[in-house]
C-alpha cells in the first residue's frame, strides 16, 4: 500500500506541475485576445495608410482629369514688402467673365507680406489670346482707399500656363506697383 501511495503522490505532483507549466485556458484565451487584437491594430493601421495613400492617388489623378495641362492656367499672387498698399481683396477676370473674387484676412496678408503665394485660380482655358484682367482694393498711402486694376493679354499655347500678379513697393514713387507675371 505504501507504494501504491507514492506512486498517487508522484502522479499528484506530476500533475501539480503540469498544471502550474501549462497556463490556465482563460489565460491563453486573453493572450491570443491580446495577441489578434495586436495584429488587427496592425491591420487598422495598414488599411489608414494604403487609405491614405489612395487618396492622394485619387486627388492627383482628379486633378489631372479636371485641369489637363495643355488647358491648364493657374494665376498666382504675391506681395513685396507691402508698406504703401494693405491688401483687402483681388477680383479676377479671364475675357471679361469673373473667375475669382477673393477677400482676405489680416492673417493671410500677413502671410503674403512673409513671402507666402496664394493660388488665386485654376482651370481651363482655351488656346490663343487672353485678357488677364485683375482689381485690387485695399488701403493705399496715407490710409486712403485704393482700388487699382492691372492687365495682361496673354497667348494661351498647349502646356500650363501661370501668371503671377505682384504687387509691389515704388519706392521713387511712393506708391504701390501691381503688375501680372508669366511664369
Amino acid at each position: 500500500m505504501k507504494v501504491w501511495v507514492a506512486k498517487v503522490f508522484a502522479v499528484l505532483a506530476w500533475a501539480g506541475l503540469l498544471v502550474l507549466a501549462v497556463p490556465a485556458p482563460q489565460a491563453l484565451a486573453q493572450d491570443a485576445a491580446d495577441s489578434a487584437q495586436g495584429s488587427l491594430a496592425d491591420q487598422i493601421q495598414d488599411i489608414k495608410q494604403q487609405t491614405l495613400q489612395l487618396n492622394r492617388d485619387l486627388f492627383i489623378l482628379e486633378e489631372e482629369l479636371l485641369y489637363p495641362t495643355n488647358t491648364q492656367m493657374a494665376v498666382y499672387l504675391s506681395v513685396d514688402i507691402g508698406t504703401f498698399f494693405a491688401l483687402d481683396a483681388v477680383k479676377l477676370s479671364i475675357d471679361g467673365t469673373v473667375v475669382a473674387n477673393y477677400l482676405y484676412t489680416e492673417r493671410q496678408v500677413d502671410a503674403l507680406q512673409r513671402g507666402g503665394i496664394h493660388r488665386l485660380y485654376l482651370g481651363n482655358v482655351k488656346n490663343g489670346p487672353h485678357e488677364v484682367v485683375a482689381v485690387f482694393t485695399g488701403k493705399g498711402p496715407q490710409d486712403r482707399d485704393y482700388r487699382r486694376a492691372t492687365s495682361l493679354v496673354v497667348e494661351k499655347t498647349a502646356g500650363a500656363k501661370n501668371l503671377e500678379l505682384q504687387i509691389s513697393d515704388s519706392e521713387a514713387r511712393q506708391q504701390p506697383e501691381f503688375m501680372v507675371r508669366e511664369w
